[in-house]
């Protein structure tokens, strides 16, 4: 009988999360390593997510494999979310707006990275304060569904193992 192919959400996600299971990873640490990744992965500064994962994840000793994966899951996520930490804190701070257009301010930091900074420097904290605000709690949230789903999939490996066994 030839198994139907599996989906890129089973080879990508689910099969890499079943194998650290097999390998005696907690489905605890399995979901940290995801709240971890997508909480991160979302931080207001393009750029810095790999680096700060790495700082947050080693210490706790998390996952490397899932926490980037789903740090580099989020990417797109973060780029909808960027303008929206920036607004949030510019309302916070009662700030005035400044010109949001990436391409413009990727091209202008490289040119010239002093006034960059002068430019677009508190708008970015502004942001990350934001980020800041709201990170422990969508993290603890994201972290409750997750660990349920690990351990409900966890749960399924263990009782479909001994079916598969001769």
């Amino acid at each position: 009988m030839i198994e139907p192919k599996a989906s890129l959400w089973q080879r990508w996600i689910i099969q890499p999360i079943l194998k650290q299971l097999t390998q005696g990873v907690s489905p605890t640490k399995i979901a940290q390593a995801i709240s971890y990744g997508i909480t991160l992965g979302v931080f207001p500064i393009l750029g810095s997510n790999t680096l700060l994962t790495l700082l947050v994840g080693v210490p706790l000793q998390l996952n490397q494999p899932i926490l980037q994966v789903f740090k580099t899951l989020t990417y797109p996520v973060q780029w909808v979310m960027l303008l929206g930490f920036y607004r949030a804190g510019e309302w916070l701070f009662n700030a005035p707006h400044v010109s949001i257009h990436i391409p413009t301010m990727i091209k202008r930091f490289f040119a010239e990275p002093g006034p960059f900074f002068k430019d677009y420097g508190m708008t970015a904290l502004y942001g990350i304060t934001v980020w800041c605000l709201l990170a422990p709690i969508a993290g603890w949230l994201i972290y409750l569904i997750t660990k349920y789903l690990v351990e409900k999939l966890a749960s399924l490996r263990n009782q479909r193992a001994p079916l598969a066994s001769p």
